[in-house]
């Protein structure tokens, strides 16, 4: 019923995005946790992948060995996909041999994307091409882009509907998580939200208590002053 990417960047994010016609797509596939990586449970999708698929992320298990386990349990695993990317090392998929076509995956070294449903495997790969072209820039944009790029293509045969972005760093809480429940361009208004989350939303969070400083920051001045300052920065970059 779905694609999705999972990546990771050099700064040890992870993050993850996910298209569909299906509603609010982004409450049952996608899952990440600091410490652990990103997955996603897709097709006849199983929400108990991504708890205890995270579980074994923390516990140190390889995404290989991870997607053996939770697919030997379960009776329909020949109706799921699921992929998954831990902080480091090779990720891992599986897509069930009664998933409706096309449908497929590909593991590559840092990310890996998945789908059914789609209207050919040209999908998978233009999303691979565009996440590949798009180096350099933030881990969230080049998660977009890479949507947008097999929506371009066809996407879910079925049309479009809903969409969604997790990206996560190491705190228990994600640095961004934007859901697209029902649009007629769940891909361009996930983009929109995200430019959207930069006028205030990710420097002010920037701002929030912390692992390693559990107050944070509380003057409010200040923390105006560091979103002043973010926005600066991104006019200057932009210029």
């Amino acid at each position: 019923m779905t694609w999705s990417i999972l990546a990771r960047d050099s700064d040890g994010r992870v993050g993850a995005a996910v298209a569909s016609r299906f509603l609010a797509v982004g409450a049952l596939c996608l899952h990440t946790a600091r410490a652990a990586g990103a997955l996603s449970t897709q097709a006849l999708v199983n929400p108990l992948y991504g708890p205890r698929g995270i579980a074994l992320l923390h516990e140190g298990r390889s995404p290989a060995d991870i997607v053996a386990t939770l697919i030997a349990a379960d009776a329909g695993r020949e109706q799921r996909q699921l992929h998954l990317l831990a902080l480091a090392g090779a990720g891992a998929a599986h897509t069930g041999r009664e998933c409706v076509e096309w449908c497929g995956h590909q593991v590559h070294d840092g990310f890996s994307v998945a789908g059914n449903m789609l209207a050919g495997p040209q999908v998978l790969d233009a999303t691979v091409q565009a996440f590949v072209a798009s180096v350099g820039q933030p881990l969230a944009e080049r998660l977009i882009a890479a949507l947008a790029a097999g929506d371009a293509v066809g996407g879910d045969k079925r049309g479009k509907q809903a969409a969604a972005l997790r990206i996560q760093g190491d705190e228990d809480y994600p640095l961004l998580d934007l859901r697209v429940d029902d649009h007629a361009e769940p891909i361009a208004e996930l983009r929109r939200l995200y430019d959207v989350s930069l006028e205030r939303f990710q420097p002010f969070v920037a701002c929030l208590a912390k692992r390693n400083d559990p107050t944070g920051i509380t003057d409010r001045a200040e923390i105006e002053s560091r979103i002043e300052q973010f926005t600066a920065a991104r006019r200057e970059g932009r210029s």
